[in-house]
């Protein structure tokens, strides 16, 4: 029943468009509660049969997040984050951050999150993190490589250097460039009101051209 409200709920406001989320954050401490989600993504991953189960059920729940995520979670609006292949940890941080308030959203939205059960959210997550990212070459390889020693100096540490970062910290490779540009951007000039130290220290002299230009080279990341 909660999956049939929630999926009656989000049909008539997926066309709704959300500002920048910043994939880029490390994940934040867990409440005790959450520690029975890990578990369950846990027993879920080392369960093939339990883990086809899931990946159907999450398939229906995403089915309805496909006009602005887009199919299988590569978004066709570049201003929409790409959720395809996002690591588990931090598509399930997110969807907690937008029930406690941490992160910004509308309260229709954080609402539609609420009607999810544990084992909802857990198959939506579940299936996101196991579908292929879309990218395409960059136009200008120029620009590319300038973007990529960006990348290697100032984000590799955190997100690898394969932009697939880790249990703490989002994917970004194959990240939409509009999203990307504008989370970076949010980032740089106005860090409020999800501050990351780490992040505001890294872009704080970056400029546009350079900021671009990575931003060009993570698109394009496999």
């Amino acid at each position: 029943m909660a999956l049939r409200n929630f999926l009656i709920l989000l049909t008539a406001v997926c066309a709704m468009a959300t500002g920048p989320c910043a994939w880029s954050q490390p994940v934040r401490p867990r409440p005790a509660v959450e520690v029975d989600v890990k578990a369950k993504l846990k027993e879920v991953q080392g369960n093939p049969q339990q883990l086809a189960a899931v990946l159907k059920e999450g398939a229906k729940v995403a089915s309805f997040c496909a006009n602005c995520h887009g199919d299988g979670g590569n978004s066709v609006k570049t201003e929409v984050p790409n959720l395809a292949g996002q690591n588990e940890s931090y598509l399930m941080d997110q969807l907690r951050q937008y029930i406690d308030g941490h992160r910004p959203t509308t309260d229709f939205k954080r609402r539609l999150i609420k009607f999810l059960t544990v084992d909802e959210k857990v198959s939506l997550v579940a299936f996101y993190a196991r579908q292929d990212v879309l990218t395409k070459a960059p136009a200008d390889a120029a620009v590319a490589a300038r973007g990529k020693a960006l990348y290697k100096k100032l984000c590799a540490d955190c997100h690898e250097i394969d932009g697939k970062g880790s249990e703490d910290y989002s994917r970004v490779a194959g990240q939409q460039a509009g999203y990307m540009s504008a989370a970076l951007i949010s980032y740089r000039d106005k860090p409020a009101p999800r501050y990351s130290k780490d992040m505001v220290t890294s872009l704080k002299d970056i400029k546009d051209a350079d900021l671009n230009a990575m931003v060009v080279y993570i698109a394009s990341m496999k």
